[in-house]
């Protein structure tokens, strides 16, 4: 079944009287997410840094570029299929991590239910170090979709090693470490409402679980909260720099991805340093303002990784963005907020309907524009909009 057919089921159920569950536009979906999660969770999730233009820049540079419809193509069959380390999967996409998504649900565990989306439609989902749930846990909801974890790595090597070696062991197939976020950015909107809901508690299972975390406490988490928060704000952020590569190299022989790589030079000294993949992403302005937006420096980095795998974020809302994404040499792009509000609205039902509606839009634009392969999507399928 093409990615496309997604609309037909719906006019079928609208011919029942029955009309779609959740919202078929971002902006109803944005505003709908607005309404249902508490005023801190919110904020948190769709503030930026600063004045948020960085964050803007990043969803208006998509429309800068324009798609040249091919006629006389006969796309009546889109593969949009990629390998990535190994695996074949059916579509382009994944879901990118997302610190809080366990908060996300109504129920206060939304890593769980994103991967049961997983599961449901075949789009891998990217782990935050930050869960609600521990990440065997979450790795255990993933059916036959393979999933990928990030790491925010800790100032502390053998804890850091710990995380990697669960993750391993839990049959993650990649370890994506962020390299911009070893502090948080200047979040106006977070700090108004003085909420990070980590120094709550929140979102921490993965290092209130582990066996070194633990250790090096003097009271279980269960018994003493207050001193293992305090604990984690210790360890959490290590400002990593070119000397910790061959470390963080040396700590797995999956698959190692950087994310927050946006610059050339740092490519080629990634990819010279042994990393499998390099994730160019602006945090999709949440850390950092008064930057470029990720997709204007993805064409630079797609360059630089010379064949190398490209995994892309920042701004996507919409199956056109996908599709230029991909144009522009993105081996994969993440899905981050849409599918975070999607959770809000409706579990594992609302992300499912999320990703089944990007994908579908994506397809049929290859379907009507005359692409039928993702490999078809290329540079010069593009151009700049005056």
């Amino acid at each position: 079944m093409a990615f496309g057919d997604y609309q037909f089921e719906i006019y079928l159920q609208g011919l029942a009287g029955v009309l779609p569950t959740f919202p078929m536009t971002y902006t109803e979906l944005e505003a709908k997410a607005a309404a249902a999660l508490s005023p801190s969770v919110w904020s948190y999730v769709a503030g930026g840094a600063g004045d948020e233009r960085t964050q803007r820049i990043n969803v208006t540079a998509f429309d800068g570029w324009g798609l040249i419809p091919r006629m006389f193509v006969g796309a009546a069959e889109r593969d949009l299929s990629i390998d990535l380390f190994g695996m074949r999967l059916p579509s382009p996409i994944f879901m990118a991590p997302i610190g809080v998504i366990g908060i996300c649900a109504q129920d206060g565990h939304g890593d769980l239910a994103s991967a049961r989306a997983a599961a449901a439609t075949g789009v891998p989902m990217m782990v935050s170090t930050l869960t609600a749930d521990p990440l065997e846990d979450v790795a255990a909801e993933f059916g036959g979709t393979p999933g990928l974890f990030q790491l925010y790595t800790p100032k502390d090597r053998e804890l850091a090693a710990s995380l990697v070696q669960r993750a391993e062991s839990a049959g993650y197939k990649a370890i994506v470490v962020t390299l911009d976020t070893w502090v948080p950015g200047w979040r106006p909107r977070d700090l108004s409402t003085s909420n990070f809901p980590q120094l709550r508690g929140h979102c921490l299972s993965n290092y209130f679980s582990d066996p070194v975390f633990r250790a090096s406490l003097a009271q279980a988490p269960e018994e003493n909260p207050q001193a293992a928060i305090l604990s984690w704000i210790q360890t959490f952020g290590n400002p990593l720099t070119w000397d910790d590569l061959p470390w963080l190299r040396s700590l797995t022989d999956l698959p190692l991805i950087v994310k927050g790589i946006c610059h050339p030079d740092d490519v080629r000294r990634a990819r010279d340093g042994g990393v499998d993949g390099i994730y160019c992403s602006t945090h999709g302005g949440r850390q950092a303002n008064g930057g470029l937006p990720a997709l204007d420096c993805l064409p630079d980095v797609v360059a630089a990784a010379d064949g190398m795998p490209v995994l892309f974020d920042s701004g996507i809302r919409t199956g056109a963005d996908i599709i230029k994404a991909l144009a522009l040499g993105a081996t994969a792009v993440g899905i981050g907020r849409p599918y975070a509000y999607g959770l809000a609205l409706g579990g594992t039902a609302g992300i499912v309907h999320v990703l089944r509606s990007l994908l579908a839009e994506a397809d049929l634009i290859m379907a009507v524009d005359g692409y039928p392969s993702r490999l078809d999507l290329t540079p010069e399928a593009l151009r700049r909009v005056s």
